[in-house]
């Protein structure tokens, strides 16, 4: 039970990881950011899929990656805007 914990954090990790660099968001998240757009990414995106196609992208794979992925890059388009803002802050 605990190791499935812990796979579903690292695997919201990468997912949030992957759509922050899409997004270009990756300096301002950071690793718990990531974390959490993953997981909620991996939510939102196995909504949409199942919206779309009626098929549940389960488990941990590839498919499920992609799934997860594609719903934190939904969330991060959502939350830029939010905010409003079109392009990301470089210092």
């Amino acid at each position: 039970m605990i190791i499935d914990v812990v796979l579903w954090i690292l695997f919201g990790a990468l997912a949030g990881w992957i759509a922050s660099l899409i997004m270009r968001v990756d300096a301002q998240q950071g690793m718990i950011g990531n974390i959490v757009t993953g997981i909620l990414g991996a939510f939102i995106g196995g909504v949409i899929v199942r919206s779309f196609t009626g098929i549940d992208a389960e488990g941990f794979n590839l498919t499920s990656l992609v799934v997860a992925v594609l719903g934190a890059v939904v969330l991060l388009a959502v939350v830029r805007a939010i905010r409003g803002s079109t392009t990301p802050h470089h210092t």
